[in-house]
């Protein structure tokens, strides 16, 4: 259903930027520079499980706008946000809102420079971050012979969700952990930044990993071939599996706002780059994305989220 609303208005929408829509942020030329623009919609009642403190909501705000500029290999310099709050609502939870977004704005060095509010049947924050670059990424641009790369770590915030609507009892350590990446996930902006001299296609993993790679793959035409051994997944995320029964891959797979960035990048330049990443796979001549196990071959399923689905 998001897919087809969002293709119903791009349909429509012909008057458009520099950079065609379709990206993880859109961008305007302007002198020897991208200005680069995204904006992302937090709703409490879909968004917001309640473990979830309004300090943490107000940061996470951020960070799932800065992490689109992180996708462009953009530097952030400025944040603008509106809110829509329900008549009568704690005061105290806003305020713990604006504790975080002060937070995170401080944490990413990103200065807000605008904000409005407004009444509305739940709370909602609608966030719109501003950067600049000199050279795009995109995710239509990842090329055959590409090595496949990601950064840290998947799984764990969709393994910490599963321990929170399933009530595990599991140690304080082991959930700790997974939380760490439910509740308060950072986003990659200095990566992005020096993706930007190196990498041909990213994208933040927001909705899922298997959702991103079918992303570049479909945008870039080319095939995809991940190696479900390579991928790093801890500890903590297979426990969380062998007991609810499930296949940890998949979990990793479908985890959503991970905010890692994926990226294809020519084997040439893997030295380059100074951070901590895992080369996962391989990009080919071809269409789809393909899964590696063992000896065996299969189609990557769809996996991750998607709004207005039941």
């Amino acid at each position: 259903m998001e897919r087809e609303i969002i293709g119903i208005f791009i349909k429509h929408l012909k008057f458009q930027g520099d950079l065609p829509l379709g990206d993880d942020a859109g961008a305007l030329k302007f002198g020897g520079e991208w200005l680069v623009a995204t904006n992302d919609m937090l709703v409490k009642t879909t968004d917001v499980p309640e473990i979830m403190t309004p300090e943490q909501v107000g940061f996470k705000v951020v960070t799932m706008n800065v992490s689109d500029l992180a996708a462009m290999g953009a530097k952030p310099i400025g944040f603008l946000f509106s809110l829509g709050i329900p008549r009568n609502f704690d005061m105290e939870y806003l305020e713990g809102i604006a504790k975080g977004i002060a937070r995170a704005s401080e944490f990413y060095k990103i200065p807000i420079i605008s904000a409005d509010t407004n009444e509305a049947c739940d709370l909602i924050i609608d966030g719109i971050a501003l950067g600049k670059t000199k050279r795009l990424l995109l995710r239509s641009n990842a090329k055959p012979g590409d090595l496949v790369c990601v950064t840290g770590d998947i799984g764990r915030a969709l393994a910490g969700l599963k321990v929170y609507f399933e009530n595990l009892e599991i140690k304080e350590g082991i959930k700790k952990i997974l939380y760490e990446k439910l509740l308060e996930p950072k986003a990659r902006i200095n990566e992005g930044i020096m993706l930007s001299k190196y990498a041909n296609a990213t994208i933040d993993i927001s909705d899922g990993m298997s959702k991103e790679l079918h992303l570049i793959a479909e945008m870039s035409n080319v095939r995809i071939v991940i190696e479900s051994k390579k991928l790093p997944i801890r500890r903590e995320v297979f426990e969380v599996a062998e007991i609810l029964g499930l296949d940890p891959i998949e979990i990793a797979l479908a985890s959503g706002e991970e905010f890692e960035l994926i990226f294809t990048i020519p084997e040439d330049y893997l030295t380059k780059i100074d951070f901590d990443f895992t080369v996962i796979g391989k990009v080919e001549k071809g269409e789809g994305v393909y899964l590696k196990r063992e000896d065996n071959l299969e189609k990557m399923p769809i996996l991750g989220w998607e709004h207005l689905t039941t």
